[in-house]
């Protein structure tokens, strides 16, 4: 059983004893501490939330506890049902809600399910914001309202539609030339919320061939939920096969695209932010950001259309903060996340989807030609199991002096730059892991580098 308590939110394995696990009590624990700390942010004592979740098996259990906790607490419940992360977040700002919660583990296995916490603007909590809710979830210094008091909940579950036709309004999307193109489209949604939106996204942009993998909303997760190329042969063999145009790939939550080529190769989870904001930056010249993690290939296509990249620390709400603070008009992270701010700040795969088939409608181009027009460079995502007795931050002191004679950033975990690629290092705020990621002009560069450190790794740490 784990339990992640972190300012990404409350994440663990369903069931095992309290404070092991994401067990009921626990939930509640969480929801109280984060009404506690949404009462005392706004300053009022009876707040509403907006609540939705991803279609894992234990949605229906976790909702129903934290949506009968937040009434419990007083306040007002939305509930929009099975609905994506980022339909969640702009139902926020739609209903003129004080927060929200999502319930959702995004690309973790079907054991675990998450609270992802909201403020009013539909934006996770920033770092103090959420050290103070974790602060009084762990105070107890909680007090019920009595039966006169009690809060509402309504009902509404229209809020994907609603989150397509926000798309469909975004200036960028042109549903003309998507419809003109006339695309034959698969999609893989590994059997959550996403085999709802995404279809429907689809037939809304004027597509008129889809083929369905995996979309029915089961919980029941028809390969690992995160979209890795490791994960996708179905969908690849499938587009081999039936000669579609285009694949895309989502996580149960729908905040993470992977695109998937024409011949069946996978287009690069890196490449989808890189191809987006080639064609925002290409309309709306401006600055990007994308996280330590992420390719330099952003880098590169940001100074050819005469902007600026900036890295932040890893994490939506590091990201965010940083394209506020640049006023990015494009960035995310390299895991297939991409935030539009026109649309809003938050990672959003529908909006990817729509943009993407745009810029590839009017390139002309076939899925594998518009990937070549971009710099080449690969990414080798590894990772590390931990066990409680690694002293995590020792190890990385280790590191940082073992290769000092090369540029060092630690403002996240520890990032290595080589003359010929990087190495980023960090401790996961979702997972008792150590990622590990790295990349080079080849592959077997990549996998080199990050090879060459994790046995530094597991020498210094003992494993």
């Amino acid at each position: 059983m784990t339990l992640v308590k972190s300012i990404s939110g409350i994440r663990g394995t369903i069931g095992g004893t309290i404070g092991e696990g994401l067990s009921p009590i626990d939930i509640v624990k969480f929801t109280t501490g984060y009404v506690e700390w949404l009462k005392r942010y706004h300053g009022k004592k009876n707040c509403t939330v907006v609540v939705g979740r991803d279609a894992r098996l234990s949605g229906p259990m976790v909702s129903n506890i934290v949506i009968g906790t937040l009434m419990g607490c007083g306040c007002n419940v939305v509930n929009i049902g099975l609905a994506t992360t980022p339909t969640t977040e702009l139902a926020v700002t739609m209903e003129g809600a004080d927060g929200g919660i999502i319930l959702t583990a995004s690309h973790n296995p079907k054991q675990w399910n998450a609270l992802k916490l909201l403020n009013e603007k539909g934006e996770f909590l920033d770092k103090q914001q959420g050290e103070d809710m974790l602060r009084l979830a762990e105070s107890d210094d909680v007090v019920f309202t009595e039966v006169d008091t009690l809060g509402t909940c309504v009902e509404k579950n229209d809020y994907i539609k609603r989150h397509i036709d926000e798309v469909l309004k975004l200036e960028l999307v042109d549903v003309e030339a998507i419809r003109a193109a006339k695309f034959r489209v698969a999609v893989d949604a590994v059997n959550s919320i996403g085999g709802v939106a995404i279809p429907e996204l689809l037939r809304a942009l004027g597509v008129e061939q889809i083929e369905e993998l995996n979309c029915e909303p089961t919980g029941h997760f028809a390969h690992n939920p995160e979209p890795l190329p490791e994960h996708l042969t179905e969908i690849s063999e499938h587009i081999r096969n039936t000669k579609a145009d285009v694949g895309f790939v989502v996580d149960p939550d729908v905040d993470r695209l992977a695109i998937v080529c024409e011949t069946g190769e996978m287009f690069g989870e890196e490449y989808t932010l890189v191809s987006i904001a080639d064609y925002v930056l290409a309309h709306t010249p401006g600055n990007t950001v994308s996280n330590l993690s992420s390719t330099r290939a952003l880098a590169d296509i940001t100074a050819l259309h005469g902007g600026q990249h900036s890295a932040s620390a890893v994490g939506e709400v590091n990201v965010v903060t940083k394209m506020k603070e640049v006023g990015a008009v494009i960035g995310g992270e390299g895991n297939g996340g991409v935030i539009y701010p026109a649309s809003h700040y938050g990672r959003d795969a529908l909006v990817g989807v729509a943009l993407f088939l745009t810029h590839l409608a009017k390139s002309g181009k076939k899925v594998s030609e518009l990937r070549a027009t971009y710099p080449n460079y690969y990414i080798s995502k590894n990772k590390i199991e931990l066990t409680p007795q690694i002293d995590v931050e020792g190890v990385l002191c280790v590191i940082k002096g073992c290769y000092k004679q090369f540029k060092v950033t630690d403002i996240d975990g520890v990032k290595i730059d080589f003359p010929q690629g990087w190495v980023h290092l960090r401790k996961s705020n979702t997972e008792p892991i150590i990622r590990v990621y790295s990349e080079a002009p080849t592959r077997e560069q990549a996998d080199k580098f990050a090879g060459a450190i994790m046995d530094e790794i597991k020498r210094i740490a003992r494993i």
